[in-house]
């Protein structure tokens, strides 16, 4: 009786995540159709401002900030701002502004910031030094074409689009489990950005790249609206969306680097995201468990194998396999061209199996650990800071991490 009933909730699943998959489908084609558009718009001419929170050395970070340095657009700045000056990624930028002394770049600090949401803080000091109307908010572990700026600023000729945001690519910087984290990228974020643009519209911005009106800031006053929230890349979005500026999802995508090679590592990065969408978006975050397919597959397949239904368990495994298969083709390679999400589709269905336990842990706990602070999460994202390990012992450290 259990087994057969377990084998209706796989039925069930698989039925979802097919339906998910063929919405993906939908999303993918209506994208390719505006793609088009979005690439032969006319050209925004006017001057950005590029604002770069960075915080300590990471992998590659010197070959992803020069990338920016190396733009084709007219006219443009970047800034980069810290905590301390004595901060080793300002050390990188400074080299990289010597090495290109006609790109007009700043290097500032902001101290120990009042904010919880200290990479907040640091765009607010930016903004206020920023010369340029177009602010361009890009992270530190992103690198991109000569091309990006004049690419993703292309929606701003209609004065009714206030905000525009990029999918990205996932690069591993070396690893298994960074090989599977990149595919959740490049596939699993793709597909669901698609699917929401479709059904609702873009209500919402991705962090890697955002690039916004500096009036609509304002408008909000300044980023200090949100400064005690985990997902401001989904509040920003938001609350542009809702004061009646479009936010545009962008034809570019971006590569944005995955350098957390331990399994560990890697699951706590993953975890700690979403959790902070399990908070932003609670009711499309429980909705979520009904996307995956494989964990249905699986459960199928035993429950299968135990009541007897042999070859209804082995459909439901294949069937899941193949739906992953196809996402990771549809998605990862079609829309952001990352030729792993091809080469290698037969390893997403894996990522989709832990990508249900990673949705599960996000449950079992409202802590996560991000540059090196403790915080709870409450309702709508809000982060409340709970302390620093590096106060505490290791061994608390270590407790808290694994929470």
């Amino acid at each position: 009786m259990l087994t057969n009933g377990l084998l209706a909730v796989a039925v069930f699943g698989t039925l979802t995540s097919t339906i998910y998959l063929l919405l993906v489908v939908a999303g993918v084609l209506r994208f390719k159709k505006k793609e088009l558009q979005l690439r032969t718009a006319p050209a925004y001419m006017e001057p950005v401002s590029v604002l770069k929170a960075v915080h300590g050395l990471e992998p590659n970070l010197e070959e992803n900030l020069e990338s920016f340095f190396r733009q084709e657009h007219p006219a443009f700045e970047l800034l980069f701002c810290a905590r301390e000056s004595s901060d080793p990624a300002l050390q990188v930028a400074q080299r990289l502004a010597e090495k290109y002394p006609n790109v007009r770049t700043r290097i500032l600090t902001c101290g120990q910031p009042p904010w919880t949401n200290a990479k907040l803080y640091s765009l607010e000091r930016m903004r206020k030094e920023a010369s340029y109307e177009l602010l361009v908010i890009s992270d530190s572990d992103v690198r991109v074409t000569p091309d990006y700026l004049r690419e993703i600023t292309r929606p701003f000729a209609n004065s009714k689009v206030g905000m525009t945001t990029c999918m990205f690519r996932g690069v591993p910087a070396g690893g298994f489990w960074t090989e599977l984290e990149a595919l959740s990228y490049s596939v699993e974020m793709t597909a669901g950005v698609l699917v929401a643009d479709m059904l609702e519209g873009m209500k919402f911005a991705l962090g890697p790249t955002m690039v916004v009106r500096r009036d609509c800031v304002e408008a909000l006053g300044g980023f200090g609206f949100m400064a005690d929230y985990c997902a401001d890349d989904y509040i920003l979005g938001n609350r542009i969306s809702e004061s009646g500026m479009e936010v545009v999802l962008s034809h570019y995508a971006i590569d944005h680097m995955v350098f957390h090679h331990s399994f560990l590592a890697s699951m706590r990065h993953q975890v700690r995201w979403m959790r902070s969408t399990r908070f932003s978006r609670p009711k499309g975050h429980l909705g979520t468990v009904l996307t995956f397919a494989m964990p249905f597959g699986v459960l199928g397949f035993f429950a299968g194998i135990v009541s007897g239904h042999v070859v209804l368990g082995a459909a439901l495994l294949v069937a899941a396999f193949l739906n992953r298969m196809i996402q990771s083709i549809v998605a990862g390679y079609m829309v952001v061209r990352d030729t792993t999400a091809l080469t290698r589709c037969w390893l997403y269905p894996l990522r989709d199996l832990m990508g249900a336990f990673l949705w599960l842990g996000s449950y079992l706990s409202a802590k996560i650990v991000w540059r090196g602070e403790i915080y709870r999460l409450a309702q709508g994202g809000l982060m409340l800071r709970e302390c620093s390990p590096k106060s505490g012992t290791a061994e608390a450290k270590v407790r808290m991490e694994a929470s």
